[in-house]
């Protein structure tokens, strides 16, 4: 069972009949749910490009001691990473990469772009939160923007 599955103690049954969800389940139900939990604290989450920098005032405001990130950071980083992920996908298109037997694949997760570039958002995050306003989340996913519409263009 993934690391949000367990925090939001959802299972799902597999053919096997064991209770786990996978990867890719999680970062779907992730995302979703971060989008409802943003959205409700007024951050406006839409999968947009200009959603990152909602997301970058989410940083910039809840990375306190008494702010939202200083409880289940854990969780929240890998919620915040599928839904950069997620949009990333949705507005340059690729695929998740993930490996259920990795013990840390929910650090690894993976967009990999038509390209065959790649990008790990959950470990961005995680740099936005360490190291703050110079890792900026639109930057990245705007930068990735130019450089995918290069590819696409040629």
């Amino acid at each position: 069972m993934g690391l949000i599955s367990k925090v939001l103690g959802k299972k799902s049954v597999k053919e096997d009949h064991t209770e786990e969800t996978t990867l890719k389940e999680d970062i779907l139900s992730s995302s979703d749910w971060v989008v409802k939990a943003l959205n409700s604290s007024g951050y406006k989450a839409d999968y947009s490009l200009d959603s990152m920098k909602e997301i970058d005032r989410f940083f910039d405001e809840q990375n306190t001691p008494t702010g939202i990130l200083s409880k289940n950071r854990g969780q929240i980083l890998f919620a915040l990473g599928s839904y950069v992920g997620q949009t990333a996908i949705k507005l340059y298109g690729g695929e998740w990469i993930t490996d259920d037997d990795d013990p840390e694949g929910e650090i690894k997760i993976t967009i990999r772009f038509n390209n065959g570039s790649t990008i790990w958002p959950v470990i961005r995050c995680m740099k936005r939160y360490e190291l703050g306003s110079e890792e900026s989340i639109y930057a990245y996913l705007a930068v990735i923007g130019q450089y995918q519409n290069k590819e696409i263009e040629n």
